[in-house]
């Protein structure tokens, strides 16, 4: 077994203004369906719950380096949900993926800033 990890911080401003921009474009092209829907029932945070979600993708995309020489991952493949209890759950999607075998994700977010860290094992 071998670990991989990557991690991410970004603005939340600098999500907010992707998403003002470019609106749907932007949202449909990083975020799944049901990303976006949770996003959006968040009113008051959203724009954190969106970046939370932007850094814990790219922290995948850091961490799958590692495990893969091509770096063609699709955003749709990578989705951030939350389990009942709210703990963030990171699914991958793609036949492709079979090697890995576990992951484990850890996100945080303030009023300024967005980080995520990602803890993958695969053979």
């Amino acid at each position: 077994m071998k670990i991989a990890c990557g991690t991410d911080i970004i603005k939340i401003d600098r999500i907010k203004d992707a998403i003002e921009k470019y609106n749907e474009k932007f949202l449909n092209c990083v975020y799944t369906k049901d990303e976006i829907e949770y996003c959006n029932t968040n009113h008051k945070t959203k724009y954190q719950h969106f970046a939370a979600r932007f850094a814990a993708k790219e922290a995948t995309f850091k961490a799958m380096t590692k495990i893969f020489e091509d770096k063609n991952v699709d955003w749709q493949n990578i989705e951030i949900l939350s389990s009942k209890n709210g703990r963030p759950k990171l699914n991958i999607k793609g036949k492709r993926f079979e090697r890995i075998q576990s992951i484990d994700l850890s996100i945080s977010h303030s009023d300024e800033f967005a980080v995520a860290t990602v803890v993958i094992l695969y053979e």
